[in-house]
Parts: C-alpha cells; structure tokens; sequence
C-alpha cells in the first residue's frame, strides 16, 4: 500500500492525500509537480525514473488505512539533479 507521504521531498510543500499536485516514481519518492516536471524534467533525481500522478485514496478508506504522517524532506543538489535529468530526460522511461 502507498505512504502517500505529506509533502514535497524537495521544496517540502505539502501535499496532502487528496492533492492533485503530487507526482511520485516507482519507489514513491514524492514531489510537487512544479519540482517533478519543471525542475527535474520529469527524472527522479534518486532513481532515474519517471513520475506519474500519485493516485488519490479515497476519503472513505483514510480513516483505515491513513496517509503517512511522515515527512521526507531531502532537498537535492541542484547541479547533481540537472546532470541526471540531463542525462535521462530524452530516454523514454521504459528504456532507462
């Protein structure tokens, strides 16, 4: 089951569990869409992969099963993350 964890990785906006703005990759590292898409050209700057739309767990299920309280906030190294996504960008996410 996701975390759905609260906030963006990066800048630490919040991102709460029905927020439409969080992007996550295949280890759901999370981020707002402006850090996911314009900053890291849809690249994760931990993984190399792609970002997708985190789903949005229905208010009926969070009281069972909650969103995570716990924030990940591990701003990346600018020039380290552009090189990557530099590196990858162009590379369709199924060949990376």
């Amino acid at each position: 089951m996701l975390d759905i964890r609260p906030n963006c990785e990066h800048c630490n906006k919040d991102l709460p569990y029905n927020s439409t703005d969080a992007m996550i990759c295949s280890y759901e590292c999370t981020y707002c869409k402006a850090c996911a898409i314009d900053l890291f050209d849809n690249v994760c700057p931990s993984c190399s992969g792609n970002f997708v739309p985190r789903p949005i767990r229905p208010k009926k299920e969070i009281a069972d099963n909650p969103a995570s309280s716990l924030r990940v906030f591990k701003p990346k190294d600018l020039a380290v993350a552009k090189a990557n996504s530099l590196k990858y960008r162009d590379i369709a996410p199924e060949e990376r």
